[in-house]
């Protein structure tokens, strides 16, 4: 088939994607101003890209501001993110602070980076979203980001925690959003490289082995090259979720149970000690 008539097909299931899942959780609103993380790589491009086509059509009226932090990694090439915002007209904003050093020099050789550095990263990015009085954070998560996260803490943490598409970050004081939670990575790739992106890579933590991560990543993988469709069908679960079927009783109160023809005459529990 036609390769632009495909890359055409896949531009429409991309936008559509992302337009459902802002709308789904009324990530952006009427006179927003959304500051858009970009990190120069394929996530990032293409939340800037599909964000910025959405804006031209949207029915509500809202404000992009590019921004990206140079964490001084050795070598990143510092000209082209500017070359490329200037290209797209797109109001934009370079952070430069040495996370970097900061990072090598409290993490030992050989262990993970991606806490500390991540951590980082967040803290000037709330900071920076304030001073410019951004009201909402768009990041570059996007499917297989959200299931990953899920499995890392099931397996490492012990939790039943993803990665939601909307939240009030940490600090209290911003509203996160992932509008490119329902994308597929691969088609994101796809994408990617239909636009021929100016990548740059991280030579930070792109390059350790062994992460956790990475872990989880390849085994999803690997389930969806052997059972077309899972992957899709367990980031559906993510939306049906039943309390009453899982074990927190903070969640559901279990202990309260009765049947429809039980009565609590006196008002008693079972197993009330008091």
């Amino acid at each position: 088939m036609d390769k632009e008539y495909e890359f055409n097909k896949l531009t429409k299931r991309l936008r559509s994607g992302v337009g459902k899942a802002i709308h789904d959780y009324n990530m952006i609103e009427n006179n927003d101003i959304v500051m858009v993380c970009l990190s120069g790589g394929k996530d990032s491009y293409t939340l800037l890209d599909i964000l910025m086509s959405l804006q031209k059509i949207a029915p509500i009226n809202f404000k992009l501001i590019a921004v990206n932090l140079d964490q001084g990694q050795p070598g990143f090439p510092k000209e082209i993110l500017p070359n490329y915002l200037e290209q797209l007209n797109v109001e934009y904003k370079i952070i430069t602070e040495d996370t970097y050093s900061t990072v090598k020099r409290v993490i030992a050789e050989g262990k993970t980076t991606c806490g500390l550095c991540s951590r980082l990263r967040r803290g000037i990015l709330y900071r920076v979203a304030k001073e410019i009085g951004a009201t909402k954070i768009a990041l570059g998560h996007h499917r297989d980001d959200i299931l990953e996260t899920l499995f890392l803490n099931m397996f490492y943490g012990g939790k039943l925690k993803g990665m939601p598409p909307k939240l009030i970050s940490d600090d209290g004081n911003n509203i996160v959003i992932r509008p490119l939670a329902y994308l597929a990575e691969k088609e994101i790739i796809k994408y990617a490289e239909g636009k021929n992106f100016p990548i740059i890579p991280c030579n930070l933590c792109g390059s350790q082995p062994n992460l956790q991560r990475q872990v989880i990543k390849e085994m999803l993988q690997e389930w969806g090259k052997r059972y077309p469709g899972r992957i899709a069908t367990m980031f559906r679960s993510l939306q049906n979720i039943v309390p009453s079927h899982l074990l927190d009783p903070t969640k559901y109160d279990f202990s309260n149970l009765k049947t429809s023809g039980q009565a609590d005459i006196n008002g008693d529990k079972a197993f009330d000690t008091e």
